[in-house]
């Protein structure tokens, strides 16, 4: 009988303490999760100076989060591409370089899918995870072929092979969040043209969307068509088709005339929007 009190005690500790601890975690704040590139994370190209603080830069899931009422962990990484995502030795095009001088949105010491699987692992109330990756792989061939003697015929040579490499290693990220129990929305961002009247460059913007949306049924993953969304502004006939005349892109900062590729705040809050309604469309 002496006994019988203190484990009946103690059984009453741990139920409360138990009790407690999941009525904390239902509590937790819903979530998204954000991951990708230098469009994801709101880079700005040459704002030097304003790299040492990552808040002070604003991609689309910032405005994700305030329309859908969720706390969004921003792991975008300037320069990521397919293979770096999946892995420290994987090809890069300045992630690695960027992360060794400059913090992301969130801390992580290791790949972007590691961290992604991680982060599901911890929090049961992650709602909406996105992604939008690819166009690094472009780029690195792009870099490739630049001292060719030809550079359009060496991209066109290597484009088969890097875009089939894009969407085997989609469809390797794609299981892997799955593969941790996450059962929620998960939304493929895919590319908008840098000019609508360009045939040739926004046919490579297609194939790229193409192969980087390919496994989403597989996965029971939905698109968000930002390169529609896009198509739909610069329709204007004043803007001509031109996504930087449309107000779109940034400013390059040496040719106030020209843009970067990366998207200004009107087209980081359009690709948000897109995003929303994917996300809406999945949930109804």
């Amino acid at each position: 009988m002496k006994s019988a009190r203190p484990a009946s005690f103690l059984a009453l500790v741990i139920t409360v303490c138990c009790a407690s601890s999941v009525a904390a975690e239902e509590h937790e704040d819903a979530r998204a999760l954000a991951l990708g590139d230098s469009v994801v994370f709101g880079f700005i190209t040459q704002a030097n100076p304003e790299y040492v603080n990552a808040s002070n830069f604003i991609g689309s899931p910032e405005y994700v989060a305030g329309m859908l009422d969720l706390d969004v962990a921003n792991a975008g990484c300037p320069g990521e591409a397919t293979s770096s995502f999946l892995s420290a030795t994987g090809a890069d095009n300045g992630c690695r370089a960027f992360r060794a001088k400059f913090p992301l949105h969130v801390a992580y010491s290791s790949t972007q899918m590691a961290f992604a699987t991680s982060f599901l692992q911890r929090h049961r109330h992650v709602r909406l995870v996105t992604i939008g990756i690819g166009a690094n792989d472009l780029f690195i061939l792009q870099e490739a072929c630049a001292k060719n003697p030809n550079p359009q015929l060496c991209i066109e040579a290597g484009l088969p092979v890097v875009l089939a490499t894009i969407t085997a290693n989609m469809a390797t990220i794609l299981a892997e969040l799955r593969a941790t129990g996450f059962g929620g929305v998960i939304v493929i961002v895919n590319y908008y043209s840098l000019d609508y009247s360009d045939t040739t460059g926004t046919g490579l913007t297609e194939a790229l969307n193409g192969a980087i949306t390919a496994p989403a049924k597989a996965y029971g993953a939905v698109v968000a068509d930002v390169f529609n969304a896009f198509q739909q502004v610069v329709s204007n006939p004043v803007v001509a088709g031109k996504t930087c005349n449309a107000g779109l892109l940034n400013v390059d900062p040496q040719y106030q005339d020209l843009c970067d590729v990366h998207p200004s705040q009107s087209g980081q809050r359009l690709i948000a929007r897109t995003i929303t309604r994917a996300y809406r469309a999945a949930t109804w």
